[in-house]
């Protein structure tokens, strides 16, 4: 996919990988408990592994990753939801929501929890560690969002090219100002606002605010 860059410093790109990987490794150890209490409540909630099975999604400069996650929804929730008649209403719901679902009937019991919480998006530092993604960063989308959310918002596409410059993040200016709440038209010019603006000093005022959304849920789905 198309990516218009917008250039930091060295200073800004060097200090914002070393935040990266040294509080990627400081949160999978504090976190290490909760990961292991999440782990066994999914085996003892539903059928199917810890971590989802989910496609690819778009990164850097437009490039498609493996996203880690814990599983919150049955197993094959997303072919499932693509190709099975049952879903089919579901789905066209699902892709009129800005890819967003309330009351998605694929989530389990625990998932509820989790997701509400964002605790499915822990294992997610191991992409930080990787390089595929950032603490801090826009949306990592799935290219059919991308291609289907641009054909209903036309207008977004120059939004679209800069959040593709930079690589995407656990967490971000519009996942601690309203989460899922936020159709992607105004979610993706948060993103794009958030590329032109980046900084170490904006970077630590959105982590700062990343626990208060988690623990309150506020807009998550």
């Amino acid at each position: 996919m198309p990516y218009k860059e917008i250039k930091k410093s060295g200073f800004y790109e060097f200090t914002k990988r070393a935040m990266d990987i040294i509080s990627a490794s400081i949160l999978i150890i504090i976190f290490s408990p909760v990961i292991l209490i999440v782990a066994i409540a999914i085996k003892l909630d539903s059928k199917g592994p810890i971590l989802a099975d989910t496609p690819q999604r778009v990164g850097k400069a437009g490039n498609g990753f493996k996203m880690y996650k814990f599983r919150s929804m049955v197993v094959n929730a997303h072919r499932l939801l693509r190709n099975s008649p049952k879903y089919s209403q579901l789905f066209e719901k699902y892709k009129k929501g800005s890819y967003k679902l309330k009351n998605d009937p694929r989530i389990t019991k625990v998932g509820h929890f989790i997701r509400r919480h964002s605790l499915d998006e822990v294992p997610q530092l191991i992409n930080v560690l990787k390089g595929d993604m950032s603490l801090v960063g826009p949306r990592a989308y799935y290219p059919d969002e991308l291609i289907e959310q641009q054909k209903k918002y036309p207008e977004t596409k120059e939004a679209v090219k800069i959040v593709l410059s930079i690589k995407p993040g656990i967490t971000g200016y519009w996942q601690v100002s309203g989460r899922s709440a936020i159709n992607f038209d105004k979610r993706i010019e948060m993103d794009a606002t958030y590329v032109r603006k980046r900084s170490i000093i904006y970077d630590l005022w959105i982590i700062l605010k990343t626990p208060w959304a988690m623990v309150s849920g506020k807009g998550a789905l």
